[in-house]
């Protein structure tokens, strides 16, 4: 069983995936034409996928331990 504080880890990169998700398949098509909205959109897609690498090297340490 795994303890709290890593279970809430595991949870929140889920939410991050699914916030990519809809990022990637439905924010940035819908931003349309307007350039300030898809560059925002573009760097919150980036920051998602670099919540999501940092989730995932803190989910395998606590792993191993």
């Amino acid at each position: 069983m795994f303890d709290n504080h890593l279970y809430n880890l595991m949870l929140q990169i889920t939410q991050e995936h699914k916030s990519l998700w809809r990022i990637k398949n439905n924010y940035e098509k819908d931003a349309g034409e307007c350039p300030e909205c898809q560059a925002f959109w573009d760097k919150m897609e980036k920051d998602k996928k670099d919540h999501i690498n940092e989730l995932q090297g803190l989910i395998k340490k606590h792993m191993e331990q």
